[in-house]
């Protein structure tokens, strides 16, 4: 399963991991595996859609996270 981080979240990793998908891996998963913590998700895309991170998630699905954005 392909997982694209963004911005801050590229900090000591690529820029697209694959991950090993496993029935049942949730987005919560994906964190854990990563080292991320949820408080520092702040967009969790499904196939370009908003998603949950306790969604159940399919072998051929394409993440994307983001981090929080600062600024004014």
């Amino acid at each position: 399963m392909e997982v694209r981080l963004f911005a801050t979240l590229r900090t000591n990793r690529e820029k697209s991991v694959f991950i090993d998908w496993f029935d049942g891996i949730s987005g919560f998963d994906i964190l854990k595996t990563l080292n991320i913590e949820a408080k520092d998700v702040a967009v969790f895309l499904i196939n370009g859609i908003h998603g949950n991170l306790d969604e159940k998630l399919k072998e051929t699905d394409i993440i994307a996270i983001f981090p929080p954005v600062g600024g004014g």
